[in-house]
């Protein structure tokens, strides 16, 4: 990834949490508008509960539901309104969507674990390649750190679209996205510094914050 950025900036990249359990381990992507399960509203709160502290100058989302519903505790708590990217939505898995993970070997006779090899290299029939996300992707994100100079962000999005940002900002090729791996609920921070010789610098990656302890009032028995 080519710069021009003349800023620092500091990118806080938050994978939305756990999906609805009717959708687990099936390919949705940007076709399906699942929300959150309840284990993913907890990530929600972890997320929140940890950059409580963390300053913040803007909060940028994918539109898709559970994405929204993943910043809503963050936002609330701090009065910002997210900024909303259509083309930070998830990967387009044509084909295969709908599909379980298992009944894609069925039906296309290749393994669902090397998804990110696959479009990465010849693509799932009628969905997007590694390439063509990348195409999105990458003017958003130059968009975001441009307009955010001196500045800290977060980023709501998904597994798909924050191995593509790592790997544009390493410059590594894109068939090489299934080396990061990218949890429900995971906050990965990039330090960008466009004077250095290393302009992108990884702080933290893949980091699940705990959940917070809910500490309830002891009983009060009458005498």
């Amino acid at each position: 990834m080519k710069t021009k950025l003349h800023h620092p900036t500091q990118l806080n990249l938050i994978r939305h949490g756990e999906v609805e359990e009717r959708y687990h381990n099936v390919f949705g992507g940007s076709r399906i508008d699942m929300g959150l399960s309840p284990l993913g509203r907890q990530h929600a709160q972890a997320v929140a509960a940890w950059l409580a502290e963390t300053p913040l100058d803007a909060i940028y989302a994918s539109p898709m539901l559970r994405v929204q519903q993943t910043l809503a505790p963050l936002a609330e708590a701090r009065g910002l309104k997210p900024i909303i990217i259509p083309s930070l939505r998830e990967v387009d898995f044509g084909d295969w969507t709908g599909y379980r993970w298992e009944g894609v070997q069925e039906h296309f006779g290749v393994s669902s674990f090397d998804w990110l090899e696959i479009i990465g290299s010849v693509g799932i029939p009628n969905g997007e390649t590694a390439t063509e996300l990348a195409d999105r992707v990458e003017p958003a994100l130059l968009k975001i750190l441009q307009d955010n100079p001196h500045k800290r962000v977060a980023v709501f999005c998904h597994g798909g679209i924050i191995r593509v940002i790592l790997a544009l900002m390493l410059s590594q090729p894109l068939k090489h996205m299934a080396h990061f791996n990218i949890q429900y609920g995971s906050i990965s921070v990039v330090e960008v510094q466009p004077e250095r010789k290393h302009a992108f610098e990884i702080e933290l990656l893949n980091f699940c914050p705990p959940f917070p302890v809910v500490v309830e009032a002891p009983l009060v028995k009458d005498d």
